[in-house]
């Protein structure tokens, strides 16, 4: 299961409409899971997309961005727990091509956009085994749940 405060899923809606028609990319910050095995995402933070060919349907994340990323979760006392992209004109379901680049244990929240309208989310993790991705429990928490620090 991982939680989603309301406020970052909009940053997420948001950089997946301004990106558009491209897939959108960026970390997912947050907490490692909790007493209930689940993972909480206090922050998304964007970054480029560095593919190099149909941006349209592809995205990837350059090294330094990901090394920024991990200095950025540990300055503020958070872990990189994931990513998340966005599907342009296509459903919210990681493809192969996503599969194929995906590391196990880390959680990918994927945004469809629809002709450039956020549409649905959902998060998937990838098997040890790296065969399959595995939907996950995506539950919206309100503002007034979330913490402040």
């Amino acid at each position: 299961m991982i939680a989603v405060p309301q406020a970052v899923l909009e940053t997420i809606r948001s950089h997946g409409r301004e990106s558009y028609p491209e897939e959108c990319c960026g970390g997912l910050l947050g907490s490692l899971p909790d007493g209930r095995g689940g993972v909480r995402i206090v922050r998304a933070e964007a970054i480029p997309n560095a593919s190099r060919e149909r941006r349209e349907r592809r995205f990837a994340v350059d090294p330094r961005d990901y090394l920024r990323l991990e200095r950025l979760a540990d300055a503020l006392r958070l872990s990189l727990v994931g990513f998340y992209h966005s599907h342009p004109d296509h459903p919210a379901a990681p493809s192969e091509y996503d599969r194929e680049h995906a590391f196990p244990f880390l959680h990918y929240l994927i945004l469809s956009v629809e002709r450039g309208r956020p549409g649905e989310a959902t998060s998937w993790i990838l098997s040890e085994d790296r065969g399959v991705f595995e939907r996950e429990e995506l539950r919206l928490e309100r503002e007034d749940s979330v913490e402040r620090g």
